[in-house]
């Protein structure tokens, strides 16, 4: 519940709010008398205002305040414990310094802000419980007509999902001659808060691509209190981060991520997950240390699979397929193929049909996962005929897109199987178990269309949730395999030591032996000028082709260029081999 001035009490000066449920926003609201007023002309650049709030288990929170157009100010914060919180605020307006009042939160039902956990997925924060991220993109539900908007939330909650990603800075309309525009700013607190109510976070683009940050904020000053401020709006609410639309398009894009993430963690009292857009994959950017999960924006597999297995974080693709452009058979596919990956999706579904054929999909996706122990999923690759993820020795879940014969070595139990059409969601149990053996084998009911295939012991899923922790056995990380001589491929092309941005440079990786770990290799090519500071980039996928070195990734010639190539196989092994080059224009 949002609070206004309607029921508010005063207290010291201020109004604060009635009984609030924990994980809803309060809002303290201040208004400058004429005098103020007169002396801070623009209280967006000049007036400081945050509070220091204690909760009733002694831990605080330091809130800052915000503009709200003309001469209203708001701190706006969520308790996150029931019971008495104790305020005292701090201010350049010496009317408001000082001034101490108490608000009441009261309990409830809701699981709190989110949390990695389990190196690769996401927990509510109050409740410790699984958290399932089916996201959608409406780039522009803070501006579409209010009509569209409603439609839109009304359909996806009913569809079951649990993110959509907007944009929080729509150009000038939300920031005309650099400060904030009250009005534009209400709607959007009044659409989270919407989606909010209907179970679902969004996640917060705050500027799009092409130099839009830069354009509007030239100076670091401005960016930092943009920052600052966004934070104090919009931290209450149940989001995340996504900072860029694709950091790539920025002129020094990896530095301005740094910028903004770090003050960002710095003054987000709620920690909400941070990351950004790209064009492929945000991981570049992992090393700068206020990122916390990665986006990746790739239709093609081998991005997703291969950084699975390097880097400890969540992953989200949000481009893993538009469904307006793909069809609806694609859209599916490539839903069930992303999340073989291990990344969780945001897709783009088709925002002028809202009862899709996509969004069907989608919601059969969902109720699937939540019957499944979702967060100690990993992707498991002792499988032929299919991709697959699997809790080895609990459950086994396979995508078969091109229907055929499928082999899979499982532990040693009795399993329930199902095969589940996932353009419907409907689901059939075969009516003998499987058990007593390492080794399933068979196909699909037909070979007209993609299936999945369930292997769990759903007896021991139950009583796993009665008693075991969050996970039920420790997710580790492989060891990279770095040394060039125990890689089974050679690196054939470029085969020339100087690379010219003018000149296309084919790449090409040679297995040195047919293996059973060789039968099937997924190669991903990343190249970087490390001196530029810009991170890498990927410029390449697949055995061989040609490299896409973008334009910008260095500025002064000639560069040393570092390409690396990490080869997934097909039992799950990485290996990663570096080669430099110059790089001329």
């Amino acid at each position: 519940m949002l609070v206004t001035a309607l029921g508010a009490r005063t207290v010291a000066g201020q109004q604060t709010c009635p009984p609030t449920p924990t994980y809803s926003p309060c809002e303290l609201v201040f208004e400058l008398n004429e005098q103020e007023a007169a002396a801070h002309r623009d209280p967006y650049q000049t007036v400081e205002l945050r509070a220091e709030l204690r909760s009733p288990r002694a831990k605080t929170i330091l809130m800052p305040g915000y503009w709200d157009g003309g001469r209203r100010l708001v701190i706006r914060f969520t308790p996150v414990d029931p019971g008495a919180w104790d305020f005292r605020i701090t201010s350049n307006i010496e009317r408001f310094n000082g001034k101490q009042g108490q608000m009441q939160a009261t309990d409830s039902p809701d699981p709190g802000f989110l949390l990695p956990a389990n190196v690769h997925h996401w927990m509510a924060s109050e409740s410790r419980k699984p958290h399932l991220w089916m996201g959608d993109t409406f780039l522009e539900f803070g501006t579409a007509p209010q009509q569209q908007f409603d439609a839109y939330a009304e359909a996806r909650a009913k569809q079951k999902f649990t993110h959509v990603r907007g944009l929080l800075v729509a150009g000038k309309l939300a920031f005309p001659g650099g400060r904030p525009e009250a009005a534009y700013f209400q709607q959007l607190d009044s659409r989270i808060l919407a989606l909010n109510r209907k179970g679902m976070f969004v996640d917060l683009v705050v500027a799009s691509g092409g130099g839009q940050l830069t354009e509007l904020f030239p100076g670091w000053q401005e960016r930092e209190r943009l920052a600052r401020y966004i934070v104090s709006r919009y931290s209450a609410f149940h989001i995340t981060w996504q900072l860029l639309g694709e950091f790539e398009s920025h002129d020094g894009g990896r530095a301005l991520l740094k910028e903004l993430g770090v003050v960002i963690q710095k003054h987000d009292p709620y920690q909400h997950p941070r990351s950004t857009g790209t064009l492929a994959s945000s991981a570049a950017a992992s090393p700068d240390g206020w990122m916390n999960y990665v986006v990746h924006h790739a239709f093609d597999d081998t991005v997703g699979a291969v950084e699975h297995q390097v880097f400890p974080a969540p992953f989200v693709n949000t481009g893993f397929a538009a469904e307006s452009a793909a069809g609806a058979d694609a859209f599916r596919k490539r839903l069930w193929q992303a999340s073989m990956n291990g990344q969780y999706p945001a897709g783009m579904l088709d925002i002028q049909n809202l009862d899709s054929a996509g969004a069907k999909a989608a919601k059969a996706w969902y109720e699937f996962f939540a019957r499944t122990r979702y967060w100690e999923l990993e992707p498991y690759f002792d499988v032929d005929g299919a991709r697959a993820l699997a809790l080895p020795g609990v459950e086994y879940i396979l995508y078969i897109e091109r229907p055929g014969p499928v082999e899979i070595l499982i532990e040693k139990h009795t399993y329930d199987v199902f095969w589940m059409n996932p353009a419907t969601g409907e689901t059939t149990k075969e009516k003998k178990d499987f058990k007593g053996s390492d080794r399933w084998t068979g196909e699909p009911p037909s070979k007209t269309q993609d299936w999945v295939l369930h292997l769990s012991r759903e007896g021991r899923k139950e009583g796993m949730l009665r008693s075991y922790k969050f996970e039920s056995r420790p997710n580790l990380m492989q060891e990279i395999e770095q040394n060039p001589q125990k890689a089974p491929f050679d690196i054939l092309e470029p085969s020339r030591d100087v690379l010219s941005l003018k000149t296309p440079s084919k790449y090409q990786a040679k297995l040195r032996r047919e293996t059973r770990g060789t039968r099937q290799m997924m190669y991903l090519w990343t190249g970087e000028v490390p001196t530029e500071g810009r991170g890498y980039r990927v410029v390449g996928t697949g055995a061989e082709g040609t490299l896409s070195i973008p334009p910008d990734l260095a500025r002064q010639f000639p560069a040393v260029f570092n390409l690396r190539i990490y080869a997934l196989n097909a039992v799950g092994k990485v290996y990663a081999v570096d080669k430099v080059y110059r790089l001329t224009e």
